[in-house]
């Protein structure tokens, strides 16, 4: 199923190194964030001086038996060597425990507080578009991930039938679905993007769903809620919008927002 622009600026091509000091865990401020921070890191140091005391102890310490203070200094030296280690780029320990917390801040049940629930603002006309009644199937299938797609149109605040109209356009609902260029599942995720959104599993529904619905809305948010750039954006890539300065002249792109907005055209009627 060749559902995607074979484009190397589309959605991300790459994952970028977790920068501590920027971006936050979903609704967390940035002094929350910097206090997750620490904790990540003093575990690390923790983790890391217990592996150097143990490493020193198979060779006398690093003073050595005889040496006057030899315990003393060599508790001090192991916290501080391993302290250092943990600020710099560390032994991925800490890395690892802040993207499992920003994993689950992910997948957190809709029941929680999350300042993205205001629904975003969609500028479209609808009135001259044309119609696109999906296929029974389609449609079969894609009521099993209703309660996914309503949890996590609450959660982004992006409206429940655009979910549905690009899992339609995307997959045909078919969770399973793989196009030449790699993107998968449900709403077709390249491994760059779904690894930005915080998905572990791109073949588990939900996480899909999620991992979609949040790019989705990051991206009616970068174009004010514009939902052709949007849309093109979401196929081609914000460079290729960039570049051209609009719907870029690719006919797969153009013909993907208007089979994109013929569902939701449906689905809002």
């Amino acid at each position: 199923m060749d559902l995607k622009v074979t484009n190397e600026q589309k959605h991300f091509s790459s994952t970028p190194e977790i920068d501590f000091s920027k971006g936050f865990i979903g609704n967390k401020s940035a002094g929350e964030n910097l206090k997750l921070k620490k904790a990540a890191q003093d575990f690390e140091s923790l983790f890391t001086s217990m592996m150097l005391k143990s490493m020193s102890q198979t060779t006398e310490g690093l003073f050595g038996e005889e040496s006057f203070g030899g315990d003393f200094y060599n508790t001090i030296f192991e916290n501080e060597i391993a302290s250092e280690i943990s600020k710099g780029k560390g032994i991925g320990i800490a890395d690892f425990i802040y993207k499992k917390l920003e994993n689950k801040n992910l997948l957190k049940n809709s029941d929680n507080k999350i300042n993205e629930t205001e629904q975003i603002k969609i500028k479209t006309e609808f009135k001259d578009l044309p119609v696109i009644k999906p296929g029974k199937n389609s449609l079969k299938r894609l009521s099993k991930y209703e309660p996914y797609i309503i949890e996590a149109s609450e959660i982004y605040g992006v409206d429940k039938n655009l979910i549905r109209s690009v899992i339609l356009t995307e997959s045909a609902a078919n969770e399973k679905a793989l196009s030449k260029a790699k993107a998968k599942g449900l709403m077709q995720l390249m491994d760059g993007t779904a690894r930005e959104m915080g998905v572990n599993n791109v073949w588990d529904p939900r996480e899909n769903i999620f991992g979609g619905t949040k790019y989705l809305a990051q991206i009616l948010r970068q174009y004010n809620g514009d939902l052709k750039l949007s849309l093109a954006s979401y196929n081609a890539g914000p460079g290729n919008v960039a570049k051209f300065n609009g719907i870029p002249p690719f006919e797969e792109t153009q013909n993907y927002v208007a089979r994109v907005l013929g569902y939701l055209n449906h689905l809002n009627g």
